[in-house]
């Protein structure tokens, strides 16, 4: 357990690991920005005329078959899926570090081919190969956060992550709004152009600060890892106590299991009860349908002939990025993981709902254009503030230390998996030439948020300002998930002290406000 001096050391004390944090969590804005450019680049004319088809039935004169769509969105995510998955492999033979500059390399790579092809195959290559650069970049960065900073600042550490993501978003988006009243190819080849500026900072960057120091600690790096610790943590902090904690959580973890690899993940009940929670929990990103709005939402707002798509998607995104950072101000004292996303998907299932019904109703009217932007927003605001961080959250603090990577891996290569199913879907329910639901396929998503927020209320635990360490000892104590709140640590583990796994220690209030125990 760390000392009450240590607890009480402020953000300004971390000033080097927050610098070391922004760098890596630009790896999130990479991902982001390839987000918001590949869906305004289906709403360019220029894009269109090499890779789309003329349509005179539709507001821009040409369309994109369903079929091309699914193709450029989803093999990306595919690609990340593949590499996402791989995590354990990479973790092990390359490091944190090491994976985010070969990842930088494949964004080069991919975003060259996409820039200079004008076929439709080059285009499809392209798309994968930058999707296995993102998944390594997603992956690793936020394992390499997760464990570098102190556990009441790491809720912060990935909110700042998330934020990224949606000004990268953002950032796309507004360069396409901009870029496509060009009447050429220019007018996708300088968004695109854009990309290459953040790998190029990461590539650089990454150099100037340390591995991951539980990274290193599970690789029998001991010494590396003190090292690390002493170039992150403020003077005066207790790096001893620190390593302490983590080599003798680890041996915990190897008293349970020695061996470390995907089958190990569950072998026995506490790694298969934590890498299924780890897992879903980051899964429930996927049931909110946030990558139907931010994958296709410019076209979706061009072909509803919403005013001007571009500029509503604009608005949009910068009002994710307005609720994230109002997010990041608040997640250190108030972001309990269950409340918020029980909150965030009762949101985007209503929001959703709404819009559904509307078009149910009064299909392609202006009142009911307004109704889908403005639930748009509420949408994006309750997925950014109260869905997407947390969600990213439980899929590195709920693993062990031993499996971290193979968990944070499989958890982020599911939630993969399913934004790829979304991506790859959704054309058939929105394209003209398709189903036509158009905003009813709000519908979908109003079940699947549902479900996701009555899997969080019976299953999450509640892991706020706890340790990596401390959470460690609350999943071998087999704490049930509504418990882990009033949880009080000791900092002893029950598979080295030979206890009963069940034995476990809460705090509760009396009457009178004092505190009490109960064994």
């Amino acid at each position: 357990m760390l000392s009450d001096q240590q607890q009480a050391w402020g953000m300004k004390d971390h000033w080097r690991a927050w610098l070391a944090m922004l760098l890596v969590s630009l790896s999130s804005f990479q991902y982001g920005l390839d987000f918001g450019i590949i869906g305004g680049l289906q709403a360019m004319i220029p894009f269109l005329k090499v890779f789309g088809e003329k349509d005179p039935s539709t507001p821009l004169g040409y369309n994109i078959s369903s079929e091309r769509q699914q193709l450029i969105a989803s093999l990306m995510v595919l690609g990340a899926f593949i590499s996402s998955s791989s995590a354990g492999f990479t973790a092990k033979y390359f490091g944190r570090k090491l994976s985010l500059w070969i990842a930088c390399i494949g964004v080069f790579v991919s975003t060259a081919l996409m820039q200079a092809t004008t076929s439709i195959g080059g285009l499809y290559a392209g798309r994968l190969l930058i999707g296995l650069a993102n998944g390594l970049l997603m992956t690793h960065s936020q394992l390499w956060i997760q464990e570098s900073l102190p556990g009441r600042y790491r809720g912060l550490g990935i909110s700042a992550f998330s934020y990224w993501l949606s000004v990268g978003s953002l950032v796309g988006t507004i360069v396409d709004n901009f870029s496509a009243k060009v009447p050429t190819k220019n007018a996708y080849i300088i968004p695109l152009g854009i990309v290459h500026i953040v790998p190029g900072i990461l590539t650089i960057g990454l150099f100037f600060i340390p591995e991951s120091p539980r990274w290193l600690a599970a690789s029998g790096n001991i010494q590396k890892a003190e090292r690390s610790l002493q170039w992150l943590r403020p003077t005066g902090w207790s790096i001893a106590e620190e390593i302490e904690e983590m080599t003798t959580t680890l041996e915990a973890e190897m008293r349970l299991q020695s061996s470390i690899g995907y089958l190990d993940l569950f072998r026995n009940s506490i790694d298969r009860r934590r890498t299924t929670v780890a897992v879903l929990g980051l899964t429930t990103q996927a049931a909110s349908g946030a990558m139907f709005v931010i994958s296709y939402g410019t076209y979706f707002f061009e072909m509803a002939n919403v005013g001007n798509a571009f500029e509503n998607s604009c608005i949009l995104t910068g009002v994710g990025v307005a609720a994230l950072l109002a997010n990041a101000l608040l997640i250190t004292k108030f972001g309990r993981r269950r409340l918020m996303m029980i909150s965030g998907f009762s949101l985007c299932g209503l929001s959703q709902l709404i819009i559904a019904v509307m078009y149910t109703v009064e299909p392609m009217t202006e009142r009911s254009g307004k109704v889908l932007v403005g639930m748009s927003v509420v949408y994006i605001v309750a997925y950014n503030a109260m869905v997407a961080p947390y969600a990213w959250l439980c899929g590195g603090e709920l693993s062990s230390q031993r499996l971290r990577s193979h968990t944070f891996g499989l958890a982020t290569g599911v939630g993969f998996f399913f934004a790829w199913l979304t991506t790859f879907t959704t054309p058939y329910f929105i394209n003209p030439d398709s189903l036509n639901w158009g905003p009813k396929y709000g519908y979908i998503w109003l079940g699947s948020c549902v479900v996701a927020a009555l899997w969080i209320f019976t299953f999450l635990p509640e892991v706020k300002d706890r340790s990596l360490e401390e959470i460690d000892e609350m999943f071998e104590a087999r704490v049930p998930a509504r418990k882990f709140r009033k949880y009080r640590c000791t900092g002893s583990h029950p598979v080295l002290e030979d206890k009963s796994p069940t034995d476990h220690i809460e705090v509760g209030t009396g009457n009178d406000g004092s505190k009490d125990t109960k064994a």
